[in-house]
């Protein structure tokens, strides 16, 4: 299979980024005033973050800690280079650029302009290099440059405090597979256009708590199938909060200090919502709604001992997916993708196929990984050998072959919407997605602290 060529979702997108509103805050490009837009409702209160287990909760309920507010500026409508020949599809020229994927030579990542470089920071965290890894053979991707390694030591310095001093979301011993994880290294790769350290975080501690629920409620850390609806529901009004009566509104609001999960997701939903829209906001609510059905399907047929069909399990996987992580891409990019553009039939496609297909690269990635932990894990691979009555070697190639299909047709999906509504909020949102989907790629070839691939070649 030809090389796809590099990523080509590292350019500067559409207009000057959103800025950051908090005085004194350092500013680029434009020095023009800003008006900030009217802050979000307000949320229910929270309380501070509870003393160790063995010291009860306090009884009043104070405010979440303030969080700095992003602004935004509209995105000004790019003008389109001039053809030098006639061009009857302008708008999928302006995101492709080239034969291969959604972009190459227009949009290669050695003409993405320099970006301001950060501070180094005091203190900061030390941050695994990248192993550089191999990718699956065979798997269709983009490859990516490497995050700007001083973003990802600030975002990982400040994901650890936020991790250990404000929601206590692992206990010490936990401490090497956090750094292993390497999510600062994650989020800059997967969000390229955020205009500041602050919108990468908004990102970073969404993944950190939704990784939580999945360790604590599902697998590796004490999660278990049995009573999963309840533990996720609570978990839930983290998100999407309780409207009650007084008598039983302090109860349901100390709740959210229960444990680790409800905790994070408390958290990392309050900083989310000080620079999100409600209309984003609530996008994000119905796609963590998704993901728990997704995970509840799955616990049910472990309940069973269920072995699901091929689409079936796909089906499954289209909820139990990563797509809470790319729908807010536009909340990162400091800007908005309007409601009535987001629910575009075409659009809900694009970001069902890159949720479907990056999750299957997660499947692929983490094969081996999963082999080794005790009982049967469901992966794609997994079903398709034990359906299809072919060997695991078969079952995992014909689940690269799934994943590289899902790649182009989502590539195809991009290209076409792009043509069909050609609003430079539209492109800006597909490039986004896109880059988000080469990130993630990236992360998961790249960490082999977590994953390494079977001996298949």
């Amino acid at each position: 299979m030809p090389d796809p060529g590099p990523s080509p979702l590292r350019s500067s997108l559409p207009g000057p980024p959103a800025r950051i509103g908090a005085p004194g805050h350092a500013r680029g490009g434009d020095a023009a005033a800003v008006e900030a837009r009217p802050a979000p409702p307000s949320v229910p209160a929270l309380p501070s973050v509870p003393a160790p287990p063995s010291v009860p909760a306090p009884p009043s309920v104070p405010a979440l800690p303030s969080v700095p507010v992003l602004h935004r500026t509209p995105a000004p409508t790019p003008t389109a280079p001039t053809p030098t020949a006639p061009a009857p599809r302008p708008a999928l020229e302006r995101i492709l650029g080239g034969p291969s994927g959604l972009g190459t030579a227009g949009l290669h990542p050695a003409r993405r302009p320099a970006r301001p470089a950060l501070p180094e920071p005091e203190g900061a965290a030390a941050v695994p290099a990248a192993a550089g890894g191999r990718p699956v053979p065979g798997l269709y991707h983009h490859p990516v440059p490497e995050p700007d390694p001083v973003r990802v030591a600030e975002v990982s310095r400040r994901i650890k405090r936020w991790a250990v001093d404000e929601v206590q979301a692992y206990p010490p011993e936990w401490e090497d597979q956090f750094d292993g994880f390497s999510v600062g290294r994650y989020m800059v790769a997967c969000h390229p256009d955020a205009p500041s350290v602050e919108h990468l975080m908004i990102a970073t501690r969404l993944m950190v708590a939704e990784n939580v629920v999945d360790d604590c409620y599902c697998e590796d850390h004490g999660g278990s199938p049995v009573g999963l609806g309840g533990r996720l529901l609570l978990a839930h009004t983290a998100l999407d909060p309780l409207h009650t009566t007084r008598e039983y509104q302090p109860a349901w609001a100390e709740s959210l200090l229960a444990d680790p999960a409800r905790r994070s997701y408390g958290s990392a939903m309050g900083y989310f919502l000080q620079a999100a829209t409600p209309a984003q906001a609530d996008r994000y609510r119905h796609d963590m709604a998704r993901l728990h059905l997704g995970y509840l399907a799955e616990a049910a047929w472990t309940q069973t001992e269920y072995t699901p069909e091929v689409w079936e399990y796909l089906s499954m996987r289209q909820f139990n997916n990563f797509r809470p992580c790319p729908t807010i891409t536009d909340t990162v990019g400091g800007y908005e993708l309007p409601a009535d553009l987001h629910a575009l039939p075409a659009m809900q496609r694009v970001i069902a196929l890159a949720g479907n297909a990056t999750t299957l690269a997660n499947d692929l990635y983490s094969y081996t990984k999963e082999l080794k932990a005790p009982g049967k894990h469901m992966n794609l691979p997994v079903v398709i050998a034990e359906k299809e009555g072919i060997s695991d070697k078969e079952g995992y190639l014909k689940a690269v072959e799934v994943h590289n299909e899902l790649m182009h047709a989502f590539e195809a999906e991009s290209a076409a919407l792009a043509t069909a509504v050609p609003d430079p909020r539209v492109l800006r949102f597909l490039k986004g997605v896109a880059a988000w989907v080469d990130g993630n790629h990236y992360w998961h070839m790249s960490n082999t602290y977590r994953y390494s691939l079977p001996d298949f070649w």
